[in-house]
Formats: C-alpha cells, structure tokens, sequence
C-alpha cells in the first residue's frame, strides 16, 4: 500500500530540508513559496536506493537491478529503471485512485537532473569547447520516499512507496517529527567577485559571427551566453537561501551531488506530463528588466508585449517546441493555447507562450524527454545547426546550464524545469551562466545587456 504520514505544515520547505540532509543526495524542488506566489508544491527526499549516472558519454550507477554493459543511450537505461520503480514500487492493492494522481505531484520515482551536454548522447556534436566541470552530464536517483509540501491546502505529509519498507518509513515519521533541526550555516561567502568568460570585445565578435550565419542560411536563431565563476567557501545551502529570498521561482530546486551543489532559481517549465498523459512546455523568450520606478516598470512591460523582435523570436521556439512535443504526442493533438504572455518576476518581465499535447500510446515521457532535449528555447533553431555553432563559439561546455532539472513520479507524472539562472558548485568554484536568443535584427549591446538583467541579481546577492 502507498505510505502516508501527516506532518505539521512548514511555509518554509528548508525546515524538513535540513532534517532528512544528513542522509545524503538530498533533493528539494522549490516551489518560492511564499514570495513566488505561483508555487504550490515542495517535494524534498534524500537517500535514494539507486541512481544512474551519465558522464562524458558513459553509464554508470548504483544498485541498479540490470546491467548496463549493453546499454549505450542514457534513455534506454532511464528506462528500464523507471520501468523497475513502478513494478516495485506499487503493487497491485496500491493502485493509486484518480483523486491521488490529481492530488500527488510524486510518489517515490526518479529525481535528479540532465545536463546540457547530455545532447552530445542523442546528436553527434563537435569536440570544440573546453570541458573544465566534471559534474556528470546526468544523474537521477530512485527516491522511495518524498516529503510533499502543499501550500496551497496548507498541508504537509510523508509519502512512501513499496521500494522502502514500514520499518524505515517509520524511521522517517520520527525523524521529521523531531524539531530539534541544527540551524543552517550561514558561512557561504566568495573568495573574489565573479568574472566572465566572455569579455565585451569576444562578446560582440562572436554574435557578429551568428550574425553572419543566420545571413548565410545556417540558422534562424542561436542562443548564446557566457559564463561567470568566483572561487567561494562555505555551505551551498546558505547560498541557496540568498539567491532564493533574491530570486523567488517557481521552479527552484536545490540538489547536492558527490562535487557540491546545484542552486537553480528558474523560472521556466520545460516539459510536464500529467497521469492521463497531457503534455505541457512553456518556452520564455523576451525579457526587460523590472524597474523600482512603476511608471518605468509599466512601459518596459509595454515595450515587451509590443515588441516585434521579441514576439518573432518567442514564435520561432514555439514553432521549434510544437515540432519536437509532435514526435511523442498523438496526431492533431498539439496545440498552443497561450502565445505571448506576459509573467512578471522580481528582476525582469519575460514572454512565455504554452504549447499543449496528448502523449500517443506509443510513447512515455521518457521517449518525449528524449525527443526534445536540449530545450529549444535555450538551443536556437534549427537546433542541432544552432548546438553545434554554440559548441563553436561558447569557450567552455554548458554543464548543468539550460538542461533540467526534475522528477518522474511513479504515479504517472513528470514535471521538469530548464535550468537558466542555475548555479553549480563544485570544488570550491562557484559559476553561473546567462545568455539569450540571437536573431537578425538583435543589437550586441542591447543582447549584452540582457545577459546582465538576467543575472545581475543572483551575482549581486552572492557578492554582497
């Protein structure tokens, strides 16, 4: 039977964070709440049973229950995995009724994320940009319990599936009802101020470069970003809460790893699948900054919704995202219910559109992971000309930037973010990207500066 357990409601998700922390690749999916009022739920594990991982192209993992010697393509191997969760983890007398799959976001399943790099598996990419972060191109882990965290009903419960026995979930119960929670750390603090890896002059050097392909016929779109790193110390966590008390989003998250941490703070969806396997992305593309004057405020948002360059850059990645969601969902089933609005966050207005579909009974979430990834809002179109132009031009690989980050639940759903406004740590280094999409008619400055609204914030907080 599913395991349930009530537990006293937390507004703040960080509280059980820090009780179950202790017992390792501990996971928190961020909803912001309560200064992102969009966010609903927080899913927060740790201790995963097993895990899969991805690195420069290999597989490896951790009590898994198949061999991997055979298996070259992450997917296949994520899987059988996944397969094996839900025929363990729930037995037939713990079929989940229609109101749990409405109500349960997770159920035990796979947590973890997917590196940008992971491409370099579904497409056959150039060698070119330096490879200096060791963090795994991918790396879930099978969780067989999750704390859920509703702020909407304001309520809190313990869920386990069959993969973890009475006698540890009962643990668990104790565990979490115990309030004597050491305090979090706060020694987080850089070593020197960020810098970039792209000066002003390569800056402008380069999108004239994307300039001239997108003349020649190469592409229409190509997103480029440059990376900034400072040497730091101290707990990730704490520098988890500065970024998300500056930067609240509802799809945050907070993952440690053997290296250090992943902090994202981001604001884009990029793939969900419900339990009647409804399919949702929500690409972002067109930004202005938000201004403390509202009158300013009021008119870069205006600017935005009007924008001709914006609006034809949004439609191209919604042209892009329809193609790749149709490979997996049933004919005529795609649609674009929301195109061009407008979401307001603390540093900047963006311009989301939502493209919809029905999986075909053909494929899984799994298979439209696959068929979709790397997102293309954060590629470019045609993606695969515009990935290999990026690997030209970007002087370091991407990481854990513009992947995902996210959960396969065994009760059917998935739900995962694109990671921009991502950080890593690892080995006392601290990065952080930021870029955006280049058109035709995209001025160097203006794109340069868009960079800098996108991050600012983050940076500033961490600096500061």
């Amino acid at each position: 039977m599913l395991k349930r357990s009530e537990l006293n409601y937390q507004i703040s998700c960080t509280q059980y964070l820090q009780r179950v922390r202790h017992l390792g690749r501990a996971v928190l999916l961020d909803s912001g709440y309560p200064n992102c009022q969009r966010g609903r739920f927080d899913i927060i594990s740790a201790a995963p049973i097993a895990s899969l991982s991805c690195t420069k192209g290999n597989l490896s993992g951790d009590n898994l229950p198949f061999q991997l010697e055979q298996i070259s393509d992450p997917f296949v191997a994520l899987q059988q995995l996944q397969q094996y969760a839900v025929e363990q983890g729930l037995s037939t007398d713990s079929e989940l009724s229609s109101a749990e799959q409405s109500e349960l976001p997770f159920c035990g399943g796979l947590l973890g994320y997917f590196g940008y790099d992971l491409g370099r598996c579904i497409e056959v990419m150039p060698k070119i940009a330096c490879d200096d972060i060791e963090l795994p191109e991918m790396h879930l882990g099978l969780y067989p319990w999750a704390i859920i965290i509703d702020h909407q009903t304001q309520s809190a419960q313990l869920i386990g599936c069959d993969l973890i026995s009475d006698t540890d979930f009962a643990q668990l119960q104790v565990l979490l009802e115990d309030t004597d929670t050491a305090p979090i750390k706060d020694n987080f603090s850089l070593t020197e101020n960020f810098h970039s890896n792209v000066s002003a002059d390569d800056y402008s050097q380069s999108l004239q470069k994307i300039d001239n392909y997108i003349l020649s016929g190469d592409c229409y779109q190509v997103n480029f970003a440059q990376r900034f790193k400072a040497s730091c110390q101290g707990d990730p966590l704490g520098a988890y809460l500065k970024l998300r008390s500056a930067a609240p989003t509802h799809f945050s998250a907070f993952i440690e790893t053997e290296q250090g941490a992943i902090l994202s703070l981001s604001p884009e969806r990029f793939l969900s699948v419900d339990a009647n396997g409804a399919v949702l992305t929500q690409p972002i593309k067109g930004t202005q900054p938000r201004d403390t004057d509202p009158s300013i405020d009021l008119a870069n948002k205006h600017y935005l919704e009007n924008s001709e360059k914006d609006r034809s850059e949004n439609l191209m990645i919604v042209d892009l995202m329809r193609n790749d969601i149709s490979k997996s969902c049933a004919l005529h089933s795609v649609k674009v219910p929301a195109l061009f609005a407008i979401e307001s966050y603390q540093n900047v207005h963006h311009l989301v559109s939502t493209v919809s579909g029905q999986l075909d009974r053909q494929h899984n979430a799994i298979s439209l992971l696959r068929n979709c990834f790397p997102g293309g809002s954060i590629t470019g179109a045609p993606k695969i000309r515009a990935m290999q132009i990026i690997d030209e031009l970007e002087p370091h690989r991407r990481s854990i930037y513009c992947g995902s980050i996210g959960y396969l639940s065994l009760c059917g759903r998935m739900d995962t973010s694109i990671t921009i406004r991502t950080l890593l740590i690892e080995k006392q280094n601290i990065f952080c990207w930021a870029g955006g999409g280049i058109v035709a008619d995209s001025q160097i400055e203006a794109e340069y500066q868009e960079t800098f609204d996108k991050v600012n914030n983050l940076l500033n907080a961490l600096q500061n």
